[in-house]
This record gives structure tokens, C-alpha cells and sequence, in this order.
């Protein structure tokens, strides 16, 4: 059994938590950022990829046991008027123009003139040429963290049963949305200091200025509220950063070569979740593994986005995406291992479908390493997209760890094939004939787990792949020297202008 995690190679720190676990999908997280952020004494620092000011945290049953329903803004905005110890800071990557339609105008004006001078709004301009700011963090008073996928904006929210009809599956302005699912991460330790520091480093790249957030005197643990809690000691954070984000000369490329580690030294299983699937290097590094005919058999399962969102990016990652998935099933058959790529989805009383759109952003092997965050399985995610992962992973003794980290496997296959009882939980729980069983519930028909079709790209537009074989380009593997220059291009409004249109194409669905 290989270790995977090493300092310095393929993670940023490793530190201690006294209790840490994961947070599934949008109502669970929102909740506890809710009452995490009530506890606040000193700071809240919150980064993100997008914020919307009405975003209800609390909908339903918890609204009415907490007699609110918390829009964020005033939410945060009421707990500084409440304690005016309090400092909330919110850091937000500085979409391009053409969000314009998505996003909120002036947001930064508009927070920073119309609440409490304690709570400050800042859009991250860093000079990161062709990327986005993707990291997605909480960190409250040095005590409490939440690292993941999840976003505090609209069409984030769901329960995890993604029922079809969900009438609190609704926007601010009455709007519904797709069922969604993801994960986030919470954590009570001096782990929430290093995440302090991140976002110190970042705030002052962004704006210019030293920011020290004042921690709270420790005065015991801290109460968090996962969906899953981890018997861990400590977690390793990995990071992709470019040198402009870092303040530094070098980049870092750790959450790439925790995959690639993870990959090489699985033994019996990998199980991944992620909204994409296009990393040529994910890729070539999974094709390696199937090919070493002294290792054992994998059970490798793919839980997937059913269809790439809008032909922008059924274009830039749909066609690589189609190939690489095509290509595993072709070295699964050849070398005896056993792949099963599904989607989740829910069934109407009509008869019609409704997918459960996958976000969340996992990579767990042999039920004893677990890695979340918000790092797609794409080429921009290994490479120069900011993004932060944190991990988990057991040791020969580490018994309960283990267990842990296998029930959040199981707990995660229960939810996605709605298999919650007993039985279907012990079904679940298997390594070896794990794609079989799965296999089975997808034929059924009777579950919610759907093979996925493999195709993301429309029928109208798939004479494009007979053009453009492996994509459009803005989702390439670049060399150590491109990823480099790439914080040294000019910035001026033509190239921010290319960019733009990069990241739209790119990062419309997030």
C-alpha cells in the first residue's frame, strides 16, 4: 500500500484537525455556513468564484426553525451590526464582461456602499492571463473551515434526494433550476489558519494591502455539522496557483500530481465524481495504470455530468471528453478491468427525466484516500485555473479513518441510485464486483443511477469532431514553460478582452 500524500510534492500542508468531515450538496452546506457564521466573534473571509447578494442560506423546515430565511448579504451585513468586533471579508474572482447577463452589476460598489463598514467586498484583478480565480473557501476565526465545490450564489441549492419537484429549488426571484449536487468540505483546527494566510496573501495581491485577520482565543472545539464526519487527525491542502496569485515566482501544480499519485497507487478501486472529465494527463495517467499487467484488476467508477451545458463547451471540453472516455472504456476491456461510467437522475410522474447535475469535484481510491475541493478533472483545472483541494488518507492502522472514508463512498452510491436501506447500503459497500452491481441497478431501470451515454456533444454538431478531433483550444495541455509566461502576457484590453471570451467558453457552467 503506497503512500500517496507527501509535503512539498503533491500538497501544500499537512495539518491537524480536531474534527473534520463532508458537507453534501447545497442545503447541508448552506445551513452549517449559517450557523458556523452566527458563531463568528472576530472575522468571516470568504473566497469564491461567484456571490449573489439574495441567495437564501435557509429555505423551507430551517427557515421556519430559525425564523429567517438569511439572504446572504444581509445576513452577513446583520451580523456585523450585531457585533461590531466583527470583520467579514468577501473575495470574488473578477468575472469577464461577458457574465454581465449572470452576474450582479457594480456588485463591488454596491456591497461596499450600502452595509456596515465592517463587512468589505473586493473582486480579485490579479494578473492571471487566460484563467479564473477558482478557489472556494470559508475560514471564521481561525477555528472553522469549509474547502469545496459549493459557491454561496443562485442555482446551487438541493436537498439530496433531487426530486423532481422541489418547490424550495427556487432562485431569489421565484426562478427554479436544475437539481444540482456537490460537496464541501468543513474542518475545527489550526488547519483554518493556514486558509487564513491564503486568503491574507490573496487579499493583498488583489487590493494592494496587508490584511491581518484577528483571530479569536481558542476556548475549546469548535460544533460543525457535516453530512459526513471523517475520523481525521489532520488534512494535506493542495493547491494549482499561478506565480501572479502566489506573489511569487513559482507556480504550483500540487492538486495535478495528487491525482496523478493517487491514480498510480490505487490497488483496487478509484472512484471519482467530478463535472468533468478532458485532463489529458488524468487521462493518460489512468490508461498507464490498466496497462500494468503485474498490478491488479480496478474497479474504476466515473460519476459524471450527463451533458456538457450550452455548445460552447460541448465544443471546448465535450469532444475531449468523448475521446478519453472511450479511450478507458477500450483499456478496461483490454486489460481486464471493469469501468462503469453513470449519472444520476430523477423520474417525473409523467415519465420524464430530470438528470441531477454533477458538480462536485472527488477523486477517493481504495477506501482509503479521499481528495474535494474545487479542481475539475480539465486541463485548466491542473494547470493555471486557482484552485484548492483538501485530503484524507489512511494508514495501515488507521482503522477508523478508513471506515469513514469508505462510508462516504457508500453514502455517496446511495444517494446517486437512491439504493438508502439497509440492504442497498450493504450492496453498495463492495469493492470487488462494485461496477457489476452498479452495472445491474442501471439496467434495472428501477434506481436513479443511468449509464451515461458518452456523448455530450448534440447530434446537430458532432460534424465539428470530424474539424476539430480534440477541441477547441481553450482547454489545452500546456508545457511547464507556457504555464509561466502566462502570468507575464500583456495586459492589455485587447488580450483581457480574448480572455474573457476564453473564460466564458470555459467556465459558463463553473
Amino acid at each position: 500500500m503506497k503512500r500517496i500524500l507527501k509535503l512539498g510534492r503533491n500538497c501544500w500542508k499537512i495539518a491537524p484537525v480536531e474534527s473534520s468531515g463532508l458537507i453534501v450538496d447545497g442545503r447541508d452546506y448552506y445551513r452549517a455556513f449559517y450557523h458556523a457564521a452566527r458563531s463568528a466573534k472576530r472575522y468571516i473571509a470568504i473566497s469564491g468564484w461567484q456571490f449573489d447578494s439574495n441567495v437564501p442560506l435557509l429555505r423551507g423546515p430551517d427557515a421556519e426553525a430559525s425564523n429567517e430565511e438569511a439572504p446572504l448579504l444581509s445576513f452577513l451585513n446583520g451580523l456585523c451590526e450585531k457585533n461590531p468586533e466583527l470583520r467579514i471579508f468577501i473575495l470574488a474572482w473578477d468575472f469577464s464582461f461577458v457574465y454581465g447577463f449572470d452576474r450582479e452589476w457594480f456588485q463591488q460598489w454596491y456591497v461596499n456602499w450600502t452595509t456596515n463598514q465592517s463587512l468589505r467586498f473586493l473582486f480579485d484583478r490579479s494578473a492571471v492571463y487566460d484563467a479564473s480565480h477558482h478557489q472556494k473557501f470559508v475560514v471564521i476565526d481561525d477555528k472553522i473551515a469549509f474547502v469545496g465545490g459549493l459557491d454561496l450564489c443562485s442555482s446551487r441549492w438541493d436537498e439530496r434526494d433531487h426530486r423532481v419537484d422541489n418547490p424550495l429549488r427556487v432562485n431569489a426571484d421565484g426562478s427554479g433550476y436544475r437539481s444540482f449536487h456537490d460537496l464541501q468540505s468543513c474542518h475545527a483546527g489550526s488547519m483554518a489558519r493556514h486558509l487564513a494566510e491564503l486568503f491574507e496573501a490573496r487579499w493583498k495581491i488583489a487590493s494592494g494591502e496587508e490584511l491581518e485577520l484577528p483571530a479569536e482565543p481558542h476556548d475549546g472545539p469548535a460544533e460543525l455539522m457535516p453530512s459526513l464526519p471523517i475520523a481525521a487527525e489532520q488534512v494535506a491542502l493542495s493547491r494549482t496557483q499561478n506565480c501572479a496569485v502566489c506573489g511569487g515566482d513559482k507556480s504550483f501544480r500540487d492538486i495535478r500530481q495528487l491525482f496523478l499519485d493517487a491514480i498510480d497507487a490505487a490497488e483496487h478501486l478509484v472512484y471519482i465524481e467530478n463535472q468533468y472529465f478532458s485532463s489529458e494527463a488524468l487521462y493518460k495517467s489512468l490508461l498507464r495504470r490498466m496497462a500494468k499487467k503485474k498490478r491488479s484488476a480496478l474497479e474504476i467508477v466515473l460519476v459524471i455530468a450527463k451533458d456538457a451545458e450550452g455548445l460552447l463547451e460541448q465544443l471546448s471540453i465535450g469532444i475531449a471528453q468523448n475521446r478519453m472516455v472511450r479511450g478507458l472504456e477500450q483499456a478496461a476491456r483490454d486489460n481486464g478491468h471493469h469501468l462503469g461510467i453513470y449519472y444520476p437522475a430523477s423520474v417525473a410522474a409523467d415519465g420524464t427525466e430530470l438528470p441531477t447535475y454533477i458538480h462536485s469535484k472527488c477523486l477517493l481510491v481504495d477506501d482509503r484516500f479521499l481528495s474535494v475541493g474545487s479542481a475539475n478533472m480539465n486541463n485548466r483545472s491542473m494547470g493555471y485555473d486557482t484552485e484548492l483541494n483538501v485530503s484524507w488518507e489512511a494508514g495501515r492502522t488507521d482503522h477508523e479513518l478508513a471506515r469513514s472514508i469508505a462510508n462516504v463512498r457508500v453514502d455517496l452510491l446511495a444517494e446517486h441510485t437512491g439504493q438508502t436501506d439497509d440492504k442497498g447500503r450493504q450492496a453498495l459497500s463492495r469493492i470487488q464486483g462494485l461496477v457489476e452491481h452498479l452495472d445491474q441497478l442501471a439496467d434495472s431501470g428501477a434506481t436513479r443511477l443511468r449509464h451515461h451515454p458518452l456523448e455530450s456533444i448534440a447530434e446537430e454538431y458532432q460534424w465539428v469532431t470530424t474539424v476539430l478531433p480534440d477541441g477547441l483550444p481553450f482547454d489545452s495541455e500546456r508545457s511547464e514553460d507556457a504555464y509561466e509566461k502566462m502570468a507575464t502576457k500583456e495586459d492589455s484590453f485587447f488580450s483581457r478582452g480574448v480572455t474573457s471570451l476564453k473564460n466564458w467558453l470555459m467556465n459558463s457552467s463553473d
